[in-house]
């Protein structure tokens, strides 16, 4: 294996790190780089072989707090007053600065997050279209005209009804897509005027400091954005600070149900745990179906929302099923994600990989069949696994009840798609799920059924760049995120009603 080391070439970049033993980042807190008070400052280690690649800034809460006071003082006035049409000038030369500086991205997420170079690619491409398809939040930016004269009390009255900015934006950002989930999260936020305050994920921050450069060079204003490099378990204080009035949080639902008891009364928008079922009907088409879900299960090694955990299939194709299902796992080729064929690189740390071990062992000793895969082969490498489990035991699989961020997934034979929306209906998440079937009446039948936020035919879930709206019921979130539908999770509606009584511009009968 080669050595892992951090080489960024980009001239944007320069200025924001220092070249030491390792890079030595800063961190942007409303238009001043900062370097922390504390020296040691937060280790960056690639999960390919756990070696230390970068420092980022370990900030105190004092100097948090200060920026606060920056953004919301001033930042969420300075973005608000900057008109609509320059707004979108920005992200559209952000979206060219990220394309010029690519390969540094790329770098990144592969040593960072561990990502295949088409992996990190996608991710890049899919931050710019995000960037560029801002006009299309834009058109949801709009209000109502309410007539008076509906109501014998507001006769001669009129009103409208805007949206508005809340002011200052919370958003706190997953390790899996960081490059990309920030861009969408800045992007909503700032698009109608908020200013936003940006919580890295500790194992992964490099991208958004470096995107946090880029917008500074493409003319956002500086007091609008900061990103706050704290460790997630200093984030309370944080988190209680009233002057957020808006919370984006993308995580696990034990972390969304945490922010919730902290954070009080005021605006959240949070997509948590996931981890989907895909029901596959007796006339599904082959090999599309097991193509697909494989997809599903090993995209990311796994480490996404929308991976497909639950696979239930009908009896009439199940053995089928699970046979090209099996052949297609054992293509999977897992190994450094910087050399060419591999297409599953490392799980992000140690202690996932343990959980995803000891979760598998959970099921193996309840009854569940080990049908491929489900090795650990290195201290952050598995091999995808897929377990078959008899229905009667599956609701007391841990695999069942919560969501293992890694690639496994439990096959369950079912009698119909009935028995297979009950089951996938009893589990504490809501998120998305997949059929698999060509009977458009009876896809229709169960679409209703599935208490998920979506629901994908033929096709295993992903959310993409958010083209359209995604987001979870039950255990799994609050709001929904998409371009376009987020607006109205950031903004406050407010109605401005004009008296005319008395000044004969109606003359009612």
């Amino acid at each position: 294996m080669k050595k892992t080391e951090l080489n960024l070439t980009s001239a944007e970049f320069q200025s924001i790190f220092e070249k030491r033993e390792v890079p030595t980042f800063k961190t942007y807190l409303a238009g001043k780089w900062v370097s922390g008070s504390d020296p040691e400052g937060l280790k960056v280690v690639s999960p390919i072989d756990l070696s230390v690649i970068a420092k980022a800034p370990k900030l105190s809460l004092q100097e948090v707090k200060d920026a606060i006071e920056v953004n919301f003082e001033k930042g969420r006035w300075d973005i608000r007053n900057m008109p609509g049409e320059k707004r979108l000038k920005v992200y559209h030369r952000v979206a060219d600065l990220i394309e010029k500086t690519r390969e540094d991205f790329v770098e990144v997420l592969m040593l960072n997050n561990g990502k295949i170079r088409a992996a990190a690619n996608g991710e890049v491409d899919a931050a710019i279209e995000r960037l560029i398809r801002a006009d299309l939040d834009a058109k949801k930016i709009y209000g109502d005209f309410v007539p008076g004269d509906w109501s014998s009390e507001s006769l001669e009255t009129e009103a409208i009804v805007t949206r508005e900015p809340l002011g200052l934006v919370l958003a706190i950002v997953p390790f899996n897509y960081p490059l990309f989930d920030t861009v969408n999260k800045i992007v909503y936020s700032t698009v109608i005027g908020n200013a936003v305050m940006v919580k890295p994920p500790s194992s992964t921050p490099l991208p958004l400091i470096m995107l946090a450069r880029l917008f500074e060079i493409a003319g956002l204003p500086p007091t609008s954005l900061s990103i706050i490099t704290l460790p997630g378990s200093e984030m309370d204080e944080i988190v209680k600070d009233k002057r957020f009035q808006v919370i984006s949080l993308t995580g696990s639902t034990e972390t969304g149900e945490h922010v919730i008891k902290v954070g009080g009364i005021r605006q959240y928008l949070m997509e948590l745990g996931g981890g989907d079922p895909v029901i596959v009907l007796k006339d599904a088409t082959f090999p599309l179906t097991p193509q697909r879900i494989v997809t599903g299960i090993t995209s990311y090694t796994g480490q996404r929302c929308d991976s497909v955990k639950l696979i239930f299939a009908e009896e009439e194709i199940y053995d089928k099923l699970k046979h090209d299902i099996i052949e297609e796992m054992k293509k999977v080729k897992v190994g450094d994600p910087r050399e060419e064929g591999i297409n599953a690189g490392p799980i992000i740390d140690k202690k996932t990989a343990e959980e995803w071990e000891n979760a598998i062992q959970d099921a193996i000793k309840k009854g569940g069949k080990q049908l491929v895969g489900g090795k650990r082969v290195g201290a952050t490498y598995i091999e995808p696994a897929l377990i078959e489990v008899d229905k009667e035991k599956l609701k007391d699989l841990y695999l069942f009840n919560k969501e293992v961020f890694a690639s496994v997934a439990l096959l369950v034979k079912v009698k119909d798609a009935n028995e297979a929306i009950q089951l996938a209906n009893s589990r504490r998440y809501g998120l998305d799920a997949s059929i698999f079937g060509n009977d458009i009446n009876r896809i229709r039948e169960l679409i209703r059924k599935l208490e998920v936020g979506a629901v994908y035919v033929n096709d295993a879930p992903k959310h993409g760049i958010g083209y359209f709206p995604f987001g979870g019921r039950k255990d799994s979130g609050v709001g929904r995120e998409g371009i376009g539908y987020t607006i109205e999770y950031v903004t406050a509606m407010k109605t401005i009603v004009y008296n005319y009584k008395g000044r004969n511009v109606w003359k009612y009968m």
